[in-house]
C-alpha cells in the first residue's frame, strides 16, 4: 500500500509539471519534495470524500449561513483555536492580518495589480464543443471590436453536454455603465458591438457542430484582479510583545482567494491547493508553530511567484490575439529583445 501511495503521489507530482502553459515555472519556483508534500494528502482525501459520498448523508458537515463580521469572528477565538479565513476575495480578516495601528484598514495587508475588466459570459450547448487558439483565431475573425474568448482545456462535459465559459475585454467606461450580472438579450440591447463579437462566435460553434444553446446566456462583469495578501497568516501578530489582541493569541490562516487570487480560470485549483498544504502542515502534530507560520507563507509566496508570472503572460498573449488584426499595433507589443 505504501508502494502503490508513493506510485500515486509520483504520478501526481508529473502531471502537477507537465502544465504546458506554466510547467517551467512550477518547477523553477518549487522544489520537487514541496510538491511531494503538498500532494500526499490527495489519496487520504479522495478517499475521505468518497466514503461521505457513499455513507448517503451519515454525519453529514453542518453548514449554518450567517452574516459574520469580523470583530466578531475575532471575538470567537479562544486561546490556542486555529482560525482558517477562507471568505474569498473580500476577506474578512485578510486587512487585519497588517500588524499595527493599519490592521483593519482596507488594502492594508493586500497588494493588487488590476489587469482589466472583463465580461465572462456561460452557456450550456448542445453537442461537444472544443477550441484551440486556431478556433479562437477564426471564429473571431470578423470581429474587429471586441474578441470572445472561450476557455481552452477548462470546458466541462456531461456527456453530449458542454458548459462553456468565455471572457469578452471591455473599456472601463463599459464596466462602470454594465449591472453586474444580466443575460444575453440584456447585453444585445445595451453594448450590441460587444454582443455581435459574442453571437459571431457561437453563430460559428453551431455551423460546426449543428448544436444549439440550452437555456439563456449568463453574463457577469468583474474586474480581473491578481492580487495577494502581504501576510498569509498570523505570524507578526505573535511576534507581538504586549498586546491582547485575538492574533497573538491563536493562529490564523488565509487560503484561497482569501489569500492570493488570479484571474483567467485558475482561482479555485489555486483555493483547493492552499487547502490541502495547509491541511498537510496542521496535519504534522509536532511541527512547532512558528515553522508552519514561516512554511505555509512561503509556500504562498512561492505560488505567488507562479501565479503572477502565469497571469501576465496570459495578459501578454490576450493583448496581441485582441490585435492580430492591426500589425503596427501588434508590433509595439512585442517586446522581443
Amino acid at each position: 500500500m505504501v508502494k502503490l501511495s508513493s506510485f500515486l503521489v509520483a504520478e501526481s507530482v508529473d502531471s502537477y509539471c507537465a502544465d504546458y502553459v506554466d510547467g517551467e515555472n512550477i518547477e523553477a519556483v518549487f522544489d520537487m519534495a514541496e510538491i511531494e508534500e503538498s500532494l500526499a494528502p490527495l489519496n487520504s482525501i479522495e478517499d475521505a470524500l468518497s466514503k461521505l459520498i457513499d455513507s448517503h448523508g451519515l454525519n453529514r458537515v453542518e453548514r449554518i449561513q450567517t452574516n459574520l463580521t469580523s470583530d466578531e469572528a475575532m471575538a470567537m477565538l479562544e486561546p490556542g483555536d486555529i482560525l482558517v479565513d477562507c471568505t474569498g476575495c473580500k476577506s474578512l480578516l485578510r486587512d487585519h492580518l497588517c500588524s499595527g495601528p493599519q490592521a483593519g484598514n482596507t488594502d492594508a495587508n493586500t497588494f493588487n495589480i488590476q489587469l482589466e475588466y472583463a465580461i465572462v459570459v456561460t452557456f450550456v450547448y448542445s453537442r461537444q464543443y472544443q477550441c484551440n487558439e486556431y478556433c479562437k483565431y477564426y471564429k473571431n475573425a470578423e470581429n474587429l471590436s471586441y474578441k470572445f474568448i472561450p476557455a481552452v482545456d477548462r470546458t466541462c462535459y456531461d456527456g453530449n453536454i458542454s458548459f462553456v465559459s468565455g471572457i469578452v475585454n471591455i473599456t472601463p467606461k463599459d464596466y462602470e455603465t454594465m449591472p453586474g450580472t444580466f443575460d444575453g438579450e440584456w447585453l444585445r440591447l445595451h453594448f450590441p458591438d460587444v454582443a455581435r463579437s459574442m453571437d459571431r462566435f457561437i453563430d460559428k460553434i453551431k455551423q460546426e457542430t449543428n448544436g444549439e444553446i440550452i437555456g439563456n446566456l449568463d453574463v457577469v462583469r468583474i474586474p480581473l484582479n491578481l492580487y495577494r495578501a502581504h501576510n498569509a497568516t498570523s505570524r507578526n501578530w505573535l511576534a507581538l510583545e504586549g498586546t491582547d489582541h485575538p492574533f497573538s493569541r491563536s493562529p490564523v490562516f488565509l487560503v484561497g482567494d482569501s489569500a492570493l487570487g488570479s484571474p483567467y480560470f485558475q482561482s479555485i485549483s489555486l483555493g483547493l491547493e492552499s487547502a490541502i498544504h495547509l491541511a498537510a502542515l496542521i496535519g504534522q502534530r509536532n511541527l512547532p508553530l512558528a515553522d508552519m507560520f514561516n512554511r505555509y507563507e512561503l509556500y504562498i509566496y512561492k505560488q505567488w511567484l507562479r501565479v503572477y508570472m502565469r497571469s501576465k503572460m496570459i495578459k501578454h498573449n490576450k493583448d496581441l490575439f485582441e490585435n492580430i488584426d492591426d500589425p503596427l499595433r501588434l508590433l509595439e507589443l512585442l517586446h522581443i529583445y
